[in-house]
């Protein structure tokens, strides 16, 4: 079974039910029924057109509950003829499906949430991580969107400040998690921005393709990752970095700064810098400057502190870290870091240990418990 098959084509299937008259919740489910026969039948009897097979069986799903349904059957009248087998059209609706899930009716933390749990195929477990808050937090708040949509036709997509959200969250899970979805997150982004010319719609972009660009040096061969400051940079993707740096460099031209602009200029003075010890710390502790007034987060303030631990040492660093909440994920990992570069390896051992337990996924908790056994050993010496 081609799982990953199955998760492509589920946002196409979902559009053109959606194209068809059936209303968010009713097209979810069909398509979650189809993908369950899918599991079922075709290990044995794989379809030669897999999303027309998906098309027939989820539009079949979606007939049943509307005729079982008697507060719908007003719209029985308007259902089109059932699609016949076959080819179904080759388009592409992942990017509307994106504004449409972010209907003006949600909030915009639900509408980012119900987008990515039923269009970007991510689990609750993966955006509760993402939003920081406990997973049965999360699996209400999708719950109750759900329910706000149901019975609401596809006719009033939301605005970009939400797609973009949901786009930046798809790509770091799959640009740190378990699922790969980076690829798709830089497509669609390109799409947006082949069509709204808006200086956030190009930082986005610009920070997907820079950091994108340094992916082949994140794991060694044997899958662990490598840090930022130790990885070969001359495995780093020169053609991206210079696409991103132009695209970025041309949205900070419009005097109308934003969130997704001041990230990428991080990211665009690491990846100009030729070393590790040549990285321009000064002005990135800067840049987080200015998304600290943006957005007042937390976990930028955390970036922050080890920001400011490169410029101006360790200490510094652990000073801005001593007012942030040590429940932030990742505050275990930073904390131990700076204490390692202050000179006290016994505490960060201990840290590092302590963020391990806490890692979001197997490879940074594979990392981080190396970190801490090495200077658990060199304290042994």
């Amino acid at each position: 079974m081609d799982e990953v098959l199955l998760r492509a084509l589920t946002p196409r299937v979902l559009g053109i039910l959606g194209r068809r008259g059936a209303d968010f919740a009713a097209a979810e489910d069909a398509v979650q029924e189809a993908l369950v026969e899918a599991v079922r039948v075709w290990p044995e009897d794989p379809p030669r057109d897999p999303q027309g097979w998906l098309v027939t069986v989820a539009w079949r799903r979606f007939l049943d509950a509307t005729r079982a349904d008697t507060a719908r059957r007003r719209r029985e009248d308007r259902v089109e003829e059932e699609p016949p087998p076959g080819p179904a059209p080759s388009v592409d609706d992942t990017l509307r499906l994106y504004f449409l899930c972010a209907h003006p009716s949600l909030t915009p933390a639900s509408a980012v949430a119900l987008t990515l749990r039923a269009v970007g195929g991510l689990t609750t477990r993966q955006i509760a991580q993402a939003y920081v808050v406990p997973e049965a937090t999360m699996a209400q708040r999708i719950s109750r969107a759900k329910r706000t949509v149901s019975g609401v036709r596809f006719d009033r997509p939301g605005d970009v400040s939400t797609v973009l959200r949901v786009l930046y969250l798809v790509f770091n899970e799959g640009y740190s998690g378990d699922v790969d979805l980076a690829a798709e997150a830089i497509r669609l982004t390109r799409q947006l921005a082949a069509v709204i010319d808006h200086p956030e719609v190009a930082g986005l972009l610009s920070l997907m393709l820079l950091h994108h660009a340094r992916r082949a040096a994140r794991t060694a061969p044997d899958g662990s990752l490598v840090p930022l400051a130790e990885q070969d940079r001359g495995r780093w993707d020169t053609t991206l970095i210079a696409e991103g740096i132009g695209i970025l460099q041309a949205a900070l031209a419009r005097d109308r700064l934003g969130e997704f602009q001041a990230q990428a200029a991080v990211a665009a003075l690491h990846a100009d810098a030729r070393s590790a010890e040549e990285t321009d710390w000064v002005q990135i502790v800067e840049w987080y400057d200015e998304l600290v007034r943006l957005t007042g987060s937390p976990v930028v303030r955390l970036n922050r502190a080890v920001a400011v631990g490169e410029a101006d040492g360790p200490r510094a660093g652990l000073a801005e870290l001593a007012v942030l909440d040590d429940s932030l994920p990742r505050y275990a990992a930073v904390a131990a870091y700076l204490h390692e570069r202050d000179g006290d390896p016994e505490t960060a051992a201990a840290l590092y240990a302590e963020a391990a337990l806490k890692a979001a996924n197997l490879a940074e908790r594979d990392h981080l418990t190396r970190q801490a056994a090495r200077l658990n050993t060199r304290g042994r010496r």
